[in-house]
């Protein structure tokens, strides 16, 4: 199995983080708020959320910035520096939005299903009325403490059965493209990544008419949705 590089080396410019959004103020969105603020106590830590109760909960907690609208609007309608780092909370494909919020401003893409033959190439996968397939190594409840270790489980003390980014990565369906946002450990159990990534993405993609792939992923668990570009996309 091939080790994979840490945030710090992958990003030297912009990690440790300065500046973090926390998309939800549920359950995930509280638990990273917690352990970022102790693992990143110089950044500037802000969540969001619509549920107004919750976000003024988490906001006086942790002492962090907030901001009460819709979490996934807040990136997809803004054009954010690329070195904040965005924590999705949210049961959402929060880059998948993302980049069609984008294709869209200068383009034209629409939704997929993902093929079904997409289900025999990834490990346990769950694919929901609207054609996105969830994939995740663990047949169990991971902790959601967990540190996300190179080569051992956490949960079952085993050596892991490869890098789920990598085995997105590694698609081969006729006629789509493929493409995978890389979602990397900031605290236990809390995945992000930086908005630099997401314009990779979308640079890689908005050039390239036709059917695509799109998966988010960290070493176990990841999503994988659909869509079809139109033509190449005008303006980012």
């Amino acid at each position: 199995m091939s080790k994979t590089n840490l945030p710090r080396e992958v990003f030297p410019d912009i990690f440790p983080p300065r500046e973090i959004h926390i998309l939800g103020a549920g359950r995930f969105g509280r638990l990273a708020a917690e352990r970022l603020v102790r693992r990143f106590p110089e950044a500037g830590i802000t969540v969001i959320d619509k549920d107004a109760e919750r976000v003024e909960k988490i906001r006086q907690e942790f002492g962090i910035s907030a901001e009460v609208r819709d979490s996934v609007a807040s990136i997809v309608e803004a054009t954010l520096p690329e070195d904040i780092w965005i924590i999705p909370a949210v049961p959402v494909h929060v880059g998948f939005e993302w980049l069609l919020g984008r294709i869209n401003r200068g383009g034209s893409a629409r939704r997929l299903a993902v093929p079904e033959s997409a289900d025999l190439l990834v490990p346990n996968p769950i694919r929901t009325s609207s054609g996105t397939v969830y994939a995740s190594f663990a047949t169990f409840m991971c902790p959601d403490y967990c540190s996300e270790p190179d080569e051992i489980c956490t949960t079952t003390g085993r050596p892991r059965q490869g890098n789920l980014f990598e085995v997105f990565g590694n698609l081969s369906i006729p006629e789509y493209k493929t493409a995978v946002l890389r979602s990397w450990q900031l605290a236990p159990g809390v995945g992000g990544y930086p908005v630099i990534s997401l314009n990779e993405m979308l640079s890689v993609i908005g050039d390239e008419p036709g059917r695509h792939l799109f998966a988010t992923s960290c070493r176990c668990h990841g999503v994988l949705d659909a869509f079809e570009l139109a033509g190449p996309v005008r303006s980012k």
